[in-house]
């Protein structure tokens, strides 16, 4: 994949896909808070910090590189 496709694809992932992943990580800690009971805070952040990590590990090809010249 060219630097050129490869700039366009982080660019929708970024504006399109990270927001509704941002929407699914909430969603779920909410679940989890109607089913569970509220976490203590360092969980919660542990949750937020292991789905942050997780959403960019399929993406971590697309992203290298993209601040190069082509």
């Amino acid at each position: 994949m060219n630097l050129k496709t490869r700039k366009r694809l982080s660019l929708l992932i970024l504006v399109v896909g990270l927001p509704l992943y941002i929407v699914a990580a909430v969603t779920l800690v909410n679940w989890m808070d109607a089913r569970f009971g509220r976490q203590p805070i360092l969980v919660e952040i542990a949750i937020y910090v292991g789905l942050g990590v997780l959403w960019i590990l399929p993406f971590k090809r697309i992203f290298s590189g993209i601040g190069r010249e082509e």
